[in-house]
């Protein structure tokens, strides 16, 4: 069980602030998005930073579980946080994310969903992309105004 899922238990769907980590995914000027179970929404890969975890193991672990993939290499992009963070998941539970962005370099192996989180898994075009979760809407925002060399 998480560490996340372990203080819902205690505090119910009281905001809570979370770090994360959230992993870029590009081939070919794609942008790799999961259409989230929870939302029905696309999102990026990743998750909560576990206990005793650092940040780019929970980028490397979040990227195994809900893709299949390896990466050789994580970059580091950038920190988010603030009001464009909080979110309210449909069962009510409220979270303030302290999210770290990577770029995930020399991917490897087959994508595939490999946990109940996702149900689609899909490259698309920076400028077409689906109906976007929040959080995720936010980061490929930053992205296109910040690193437009990695959304051609």
């Amino acid at each position: 069980m998480s560490y996340l899922s372990e203080l819902r238990k205690i505090v119910g769907h009281r905001p809570l602030l979370s770090a994360g980590a959230t992993v870029l995914v590009i081939r070919e000027g794609r942008v790799l998005l999961n259409l989230r179970s929870d939302t029905e929404t696309w999102g990026l890969p990743g998750g909560g930073l576990e206990l005793g975890e650092c940040l780019e193991e929970t980028a490397f672990r979040e990227l195994k579980e809900e893709t299949g993939l390896f990466a050789e290499k994580l970059t580091m992009l950038t920190v988010f946080s603030g009001k464009d963070f909080y979110f309210e998941y449909p069962n009510g539970d409220v979270l303030y994310s302290v999210v770290t962005l990577f770029l995930a370099e020399s991917v490897r192996g087959e994508l595939k969903i490999t946990d109940e989180e996702s149900l689609k898994l899909q490259f698309f075009s920076f400028d077409e992309l689906p109906d976007l979760e929040s959080r995720a809407k936010a980061m490929i925002t930053w992205l296109k105004e910040n690193r437009p060399d990695l959304c051609r």
